[in-house]
């Protein structure tokens, strides 16, 4: 695994394929992978689940313990990258905030990562379109909806449809691409906020019926999340 495995490659990625290593070491035998590594790398994984289902006490407490995790090695680099990987998530989850714990480590991100986060704010330049996620970078050198179709992993295609939805071309198709994305993975949070904005798109080109349909797959998702508390 490449030494920007989260984010630079698969920000955030295919969770259960994240890899051994987090935010920076490759997968190897020898050395050890360090204490503080393994257990950031799993608090993040666990966090990003946690916030995905909709599970926001366990969201917090596991960042709170990746992070207190990434800095025991006193780099700001790192924590920058793990904030990248929160930012992430919620992008694929429609929530429209600055990166605020990011942009504060900004100075000590290296490229890729300022690069990164541009992109998830919708602002990203020609120039650092090189630096993004493999499969981030069609997206943003395009800008064209058909470039979902060619990321393969859930959560980065969730990813490159909220930055196409923050930069006003996420089309119908976008929406129901990334719509049933997050219904296949059964992520609630992502789940309902693309459900709401077809809600609303249809509702604005007066479909009543697709309205009602959609509004249907809400109360579904919502049920089962208050059961789930």
């Amino acid at each position: 695994m490449k030494r920007y495995a989260i984010p630079r490659l698969r920000v955030p990625g295919r969770l259960a394929a994240v890899g051994c290593a987090l935010l920076l070491a490759a997968c190897s035998s020898k050395p050890p992978v360090p204490d503080w590594q393994m257990n950031a790398q799993g608090a993040a994984t666990k966090a990003t689940e946690a916030y995905l289902s909709g599970n926001a006490r366990v969201e917090q407490l596991e960042w709170e313990r990746a992070r207190a995790e990434v800095a025991r090695t006193g780099r700001a680099d790192l924590l920058a990258r793990l904030e990248l990987m929160r930012c992430a998530a919620q992008v694929a989850s429609l929530v429209v905030a600055p990166c605020d714990r990011f942009e504060a480590l900004r100075p000590d991100a290296s490229a890729p990562e300022q690069a990164y986060a541009d992109y998830l704010a919708g602002r990203v330049s020609p120039h650092q379109a090189p630096l993004l996620p493999e499969a981030q970078r069609k997206v943003a050198a395009s800008g064209e909806a058909a470039t979902l179709a060619g990321i393969e992993d859930p959560l980065s295609r969730l990813v490159a449809a909220g930055v196409l939805f923050q930069t006003g071309r996420a089309t119908p198709a976008v929406m129901a691409d990334a719509t049933e994305t997050a219904s296949a993975q059964g992520w609630r949070r992502p789940l309902l906020a693309w459900l709401l904005l077809q809600v609303q798109r249809a509702e604005a080109a007066g479909d009543a019926e697709a309205a009602a349909a959609l509004r249907r797959r809400v109360g579904i998702v919502e049920r089962g999340a208050t059961k789930a508390k």
